[in-house]
């Protein structure tokens, strides 16, 4: 029974894989890790939750319970989860579409988004859809990010220059309230800012090892203290709660919950997809798996009871995640840490914060924003994919100018459509043969291969199905009418087909028709036992008969000028196998 109970507590919570190795060691190396971040998330947590529309408060909050309750269900030992500046623009633009940035009313939709965006998490999970994140593909994440750079830093303007400007989520917008509003600047405002940017950018270089953030935090702070800047002008953070959050259940409406619904799903599938390239990185560089779907939960329950504790929502940081890693974090434990020091400064620290000036505040955002920009990741989509890259600058575009969550939608739009082109229109490469070998090789790829006269040899580069199946036969006719030269025998190498599902065997049994039509003959060559099986079960192996199927083109080509050899008396066979070698074994399947 014991052992019963002992196993199930390891396949259900991964926390108990690794704690009965826990050693001194990694107990040392976590607490320095989750101290190191959890200073790193003070300052970090209070930004961030100015994008969101909510007071600084609430991003301490959302470094509290998630960090608590992820390391008993995460996979990942060095996910370092908090508050991420995507993330609270997806809730800027989801929760200020109905409600008014920094009311109670504001507060509460976006704790309530919160709630829901955990339960998806857990519902997707429990239902092992992890593979959804694949939606989001590396193209459109790009996109993503690009724009999300410049909306996030140039949603900051109003509070570097002083002035009260709308929030938006439209770049042009912001832009041309803020020309409008340039000559109102209030100078010692916008100096504050401008020093603490310079102060964000310079000390990594000269201190790396100091969290420049925090460094500029404190001395903001301290200065708005000593030089009493509130009323000189500049706009400080005010009063903050202390003490740790209360339990609160969500004001629920249905019409609510019907508007957030859409951003509660864009936001789910962004950290996911987030989360999980993160994880996939650090198992990858420690020797340790990463199950994705339990990877949902664990997020999604740390997001669902933080909403309970007023938190906003939280997933995992690249920033600080790297900086976890770097500290020298073991487990997943370091968050625990973590949490520590945010309930620390949360019992002790916060009327500390009272003097600190927002254009500090407005520095760290906007060093943040532009940090996300990342130039090499469009060099590598264009130069490995130039259709990838236009993917990205569309999704960028529609962000920037349409809106975030219809970028995102459009920028899946857009991977789907390039998804099914491809499909629709595969690669088909002609194979020639080459000579003093009985192998088949890509014509334009092999200089030394050459055409046999009224057969020719394809190989699709794809998975056969009804969405390629015109394309396939009409690449077939095409080809053959013009280069000018008479085709008796399509040679399909389906060495490649890993399955067939019954509209692709319909899509087959369309291609054949239409072949026979024009008097062409179809044979395939190499296919795996499994599909096979699925043809000679669906009833196209009896329509294309015994001598259509072969293991390999050689053989195919040799039993189709036999055949005419029988029939027209010809010696077409000889010719060939003097072209080819006739000493070599077995002839390997066709290969690019």
């Amino acid at each position: 029974m014991w052992n019963q109970a002992w196993a199930w507590l390891r396949d259900t919570l991964p926390l108990f894989q690794w704690l009965p190795d826990y050693t001194r060691e990694a107990l040392r190396g976590d607490a320095t890790a989750g101290l190191t971040v959890g200073v790193m998330l003070i300052p970090q947590g209070m930004a961030y939750a100015v994008i969101a529309g909510v007071p600084p408060i609430y991003g301490l909050y959302a470094g509290l319970v998630p960090l608590l309750v992820y390391p008993l269900i995460g996979s990942s030992r060095h996910l370092a989860l908090g508050p991420v500046s995507i993330d609270m623009l997806i809730i800027a633009a989801g929760v200020g579409a109905i409600a008014q940035a920094g009311t109670e009313r504001y507060v509460a939709l976006a704790i309530l988004l919160t709630a829901m965006v955990g339960l998806l998490q857990m519902a997707m999970g429990a239902m092992k859809l992890g593979f959804v994140a694949n939606l989001l593909s590396r193209p459109v994440i790009a996109g993503l990010t690009t724009a999300a750079s410049f909306i996030i830093a140039i949603s900051q303007i109003g509070s570097l220059l002083g002035v009260e400007l709308g929030r938006s989520q439209y770049i042009h917008v912001l832009l041309i309230e803020a020309v409008q509003n340039a000559g109102n600047t209030h100078l010692l405002t916008l100096g504050i800012g401008t020093a603490s940017i310079v102060l964000l950018m310079g000390l990594p270089r000269w201190l790396p090892k100091v969290p420049e953030a925090l460094i500029v935090v404190v001395a903001g702070t301290l200065a708005g203290w000593g030089f009493g800047l509130r009323e000189k002008g500049v706009s400080v953070v005010g009063s903050i709660p202390q003490g740790l959050p209360a339990p609160e259940l969500w004001a629920l409406s249905f019409s609510d919950l019907n508007t957030l619904l859409p951003a509660a799903i864009t936001l789910a599938l962004v950290q996911f997809m987030k989360d999980i390239s993160l994880d996939r990185i650090f198992a990858a560089r420690h020797g340790y798996t990463i199950d994705a779907n339990r990877e949902l939960i664990g997020v999604g329950a740390g997001n669902f009871f933080g909403s309970l504790f007023q938190s906003i929502p939280a997933s995992g940081s690249f920033s600080r995640s790297a900086v976890n890693e770097q500290s020298g974090a073991r487990t997943a434990l370091a968050n625990v840490f973590a949490a520590g020091v945010i309930a620390l400064t949360l019992l002790f620290l916060t009327p500390l914060f009272y003097h600190l000036p927002t254009p500090v505040l407005a520095a760290i955002i906007i060093v943040s924003g532009f940090g996300l920009f990342d130039l090499r990741e469009l060099r590598s989509l264009f130069k490995a994919r130039r259709r990838d890259g236009y993917i990205a600058l569309f999704t960028a575009g529609c962000t920037l100018f349409i809106g975030i969550q219809e970028g995102i939608l459009l920028g899946i739009g857009t991977s789907v459509v390039a998804m099914l082109y491809r499909i629709s229109r595969p690669n088909v490469a002609e194979l020639g043969h080459v000579p003093g070998t009985r192998l088949f090789r890509d014509l334009d790829r092999f200089e030394q291969a050459a055409r046999l006269r009224d057969i020719m040899v394809l190989r699709v580069d794809a998975a056969f199905s009804f969405a390629n199946a015109e394309y396939f036969k009409d690449f077939i006719l095409e080809k053959s009418e013009r280069e000018g030269r008479p085709v008796k025998v399509v040679i399909v190498d389906g060495s490649s087909i890993n399955g067939l599902d019954t509209t692709a065997i319909d899509a087959l049994f369309s291609v054949t028709e239409s072949l026979e039509e024009e008097g062409i003959e179809l044979h395939l060559t190499g296919l795996i036992g499994p599909v096979r099986e699925v043809v000679r079960r669906s009833g196209l192996h009896a329509l294309l008969g015994e001598n259509k199927f072969h293991l390999d083109p050689h053989q195919a080509v040799v039993s189709v000028l036999e055949r005419w050899d029988a029939a027209e008396g010809t010696d077409r066979v000889t010719h060939y196998f003097n072209m080819a070698d006739s000493e070599e074994t077995e002839a390997t399947p066709a290969a690019s």
